[in-house]
């Protein structure tokens, strides 16, 4: 049995083994530990800082890229339009809203998720068949954006109810490998114009993508579009959207609706009117202008051509021109009323005083200028009456190129309105950076040589009427929220003062005689009211030659109602007739029956009238045969007229053709269609014979042939 060492070998050997003392050998050894603490914290910050460093790096210098990134994989976008503002006539009527109507879009990375690469232009081509064949529209434009892989694209906008659910079918189809993914419908706002053509070249057009494009929807497109905004909302792995935050007020977006100061009565009036005499004088265009001289507010502005907005893609762009504010033309004698309101005011003549005429011909410079009607004298009265270009010419002289030019710039002339509408001309008066020659000067005081647009002439009356004041012309009477809150309303406003008050009443007292007795504008006159007006037949310009045209015309009539308490101006121009140039004949009419229906409308009644004679009147056949019978009788022919072969109540079940010779096809065809026969219309202008005859017993249903023959 082995012996243990000795307790000093043992200590000797441990000694031998741990040269250090203990205190030191556990000061080495923390000393280790630290360095080992110290090397894993190095390396721990170094890792921790590459994290805080990286992390930096993604979160604030390329935040924005890894947003986008992390957007487009989980949100989805949505463009909202908001509802455009409604336009309305000055009673509230509307006369453009919007309506909305599906349109279907594309999500073409969507459609083609988890395709194969080499499978892509297979599955694009059939997708694109199967859309193409429900929309109608080519295939290949189809399967072109589909291969161009982008997020959203329109396939087509504004579809059918049908096409919108045979477009949901394909989309959601049972079988997976039948189903086209990425496909959308969604609601798309439309305009539409419940009035069809009324107004149409004043209130324009919009275009599919919601921007308007003509007329005031485009002069005042930014009010009435709204604020466009693009919402966010998560999607799942098909892109269905499944969670959106909304809008807080959608009324908040829409646009603003305006209220024009346009009278949706007066307005077809006009239009009618205006239509009826240029497809009777077959007129190339023209139009109406109608403005409440008080305020300046412009109840009508029509325009002929027409178009129907709702299909502005039929018509011509030169049918959706408001020619009230865009075409310049010369206003020939209508210029007399402001030449002879500067002699006035200038003190150059008197209301008492005669005028030679040079007997019908007087030459200034190198041109002679002549009268229709030659006369020796003429008092101021019969200078507008008869429409005397010389005596014009000899007050414009007198003035000076001067002080006539300047007081056509105040009446307006040469320079825009101001309305809010695209593409207003501002007509001209003279070139620029030389005054008038003395034949300029001449020619410029009974309207030739210069141009103006019939707002501009329509605005000028109105100031003869108001007692010299020219007034700012108003279409947009308010404009207000969605939510009813108005935030501008437009107040009359006048521009300058043109001529003294007691000139403007003596100017409408004179203008009465070219609607009386042996004047130019009888048939304008209205019974029961005295009418201030004047005619023009002004010579259009040969672009061919620079010479004025023998044959085509500008006719016009400007003027107003009652002439004592005006509350009426009217201005009325016809491009070019054919059948008829005189203004007097062509547009004088159309004067006297927008007057009356405008009149009628603010409750005014000419005394010892009733309302039914006023409708009676404007039921009365076309003013258009006086002239035709006139003209025929000094041609030595009578006025068309047939034999009545019958009078009386038709029997029980039989109609009786009324006698309608010289009536215009218009009212023709409405009475036609009111008595229950089928008219068959040969040829234009006024009804000359028809058979059966007036008077013919018929049956319902029959067949009536109506002859028309221009009116020349």
């Amino acid at each position: 049995m082995s012996q243990a060492p000795p307790k000093d070998t043992a200590r000797a050997k441990a000694a031998v083994s741990n040269p250090l003392p203990a205190p030191k050998r556990l000061a080495s050894r923390a000393r280790w530990i630290k360095v080992r603490m110290g090397i894993l914290c190095g390396v721990l910050s170094l890792g921790l800082g590459l994290l805080v460093s990286a992390g930096y790096t993604i979160m604030i210098e390329d935040g924005s890229a890894w947003r986008e990134l992390a957007e487009s994989q989980r949100q989805r976008r949505l463009h909202v339009a908001p509802k455009r503002g409604t336009v309305y006539d000055r009673s509230g009527g509307a006369l453009a809203v919007s309506v909305e109507v599906p349109s279907v879009s594309m999500d073409a990375i969507e459609l083609l998720r988890g395709v194969a690469p080499q499978r892509v232009p297979l599955v694009a081509r059939d997708a694109a068949n199967r859309i193409a064949t429900v929309l109608g529209i080519d295939p290949a434009s189809v399967e072109r954006r589909i291969l161009a892989k982008r997020r959203f694209v329109w396939l087509k906008r504004q579809i059918s109810a049908e096409e919108a659910d045979k477009i949901r079918a394909l989309a959601a189809e049972g079988a997976e490998a039948d189903r086209i993914h990425g496909l959308s419908v969604e609601g798309e706002g439309r305009r539409y114009y419940p009035r069809r053509e009324l107004a149409g070249p004043l209130l324009g057009f919009v275009a599919p993508d919601g921007e308007g494009k003509d007329g005031l929807e485009y002069a005042l497109n930014g009010e009435l579009r709204g604020q466009p905004e693009q919402l966010r909302g998560l999607r799942d792995r098909s892109g269905r959207l499944v969670f959106s935050d909304g809008v807080e007020d959608e009324q908040a977006l829409a646009g603003h609706n305006l209220y024009l100061t346009i009278d949706q009565g007066i307005q077809f009036v006009a239009e009618r009117e205006l239509a009826a005499a240029a497809r009777t004088f077959e007129a190339k265009g023209g139009s109406v202008v109608v403005i409440d001289p008080a305020t300046g507010e412009i109840l009508a502005m029509a325009s002929w051509p027409l178009f129907n907005p709702n299909d502005y893609q039929e018509s011509e762009p030169t049918s959706r021109r408001d020619r009230a504010l865009t075409e310049a033309f010369e206003p020939g004698s209508t210029a007399k009323i402001f030449t002879l309101s500067a002699g006035l005011a200038a003190g150059v003549i008197k209301p008492t005083d005669k005028l030679y005429c040079e007997k019908g011909a007087m030459p200034v410079d190198n041109v002679v200028i002549r009268d229709t009607h030659p006369s020796e004298w003429l008092t101021v009265s019969q200078v507008l009456a008869l429409s005397s270009n010389i005596c014009a010419a000899k007050i414009g002289l007198s003035l000076g190129g001067d002080r006539l030019y300047e007081t056509l710039r105040r009446f307006g002339f040469g320079e825009p309105t101001g309305l809010p509408f695209p593409g207003e001309a501002s007509g001209t008066l003279r070139p620029r950076g030389r005054p008038w020659v003395q034949v300029e000067t001449a020619a410029a005081s009974f309207g030739q040589g210069v141009s103006v647009t019939n707002l501009q002439l329509a605005m000028a009356t109105a100031a003869i009427a108001n007692g010299g004041e020219l007034m700012e012309p108003l279409l947009v009477r308010k404009v207000t929220t969605a939510t009813g809150e108005v935030l501008r309303e437009a107040v009359p406003r006048v521009r300058r003062r043109v001529v003294p008050a007691a000139v403007a009443r003596t100017m409408a007292e004179l203008l009465v005689a070219v609607t009386e007795g042996e004047g130019t504008g009888v048939e304008a006159a209205i019974n029961g009211y005295k009418v201030a007006g004047k005619t023009a037949t002004a010579q259009k310009t040969d672009e061919a030659t620079g010479r004025y045209s023998l044959d085509r015309f500008i006719a016009s009539f400007v003027g107003f109602v009652p002439a004592d308490k005006p509350m009426i101006a009217i201005a009325v121009t016809l491009d070019e007739p054919m059948l008829e140039h005189a203004g007097g004949v062509v547009a004088a009419p159309i004067f006297r029956r927008v007057a009356q229906m405008a009149l009628e409308a603010r409750g005014l009644i000419p005394k010892g009238a009733t309302r039914a004679d006023l409708s009676e009147l404007s039921r009365s056949p076309d003013p258009a045969y006086v002239a035709y019978a006139a003209l025929r009788a000094a041609a030595g022919k009578a006025p068309p007229v047939q034999e009545s072969v019958g009078s009386g109540p038709a029997p029980q079940g039989k109609l009786r053709v009324p006698d309608m010779t010289g009536w215009p096809a218009r009212e023709a065809l409405k009475k036609s269609f009111e008595l229950g026969v089928v008219p068959k219309l040969q040829g234009s202008g006024l009804l000359v014979s028809q058979t059966p005859p007036p008077g013919a017993v018929v049956d319902p249903g029959s067949s009536l042939t109506l002859v028309f023959e221009p009116a020349s």
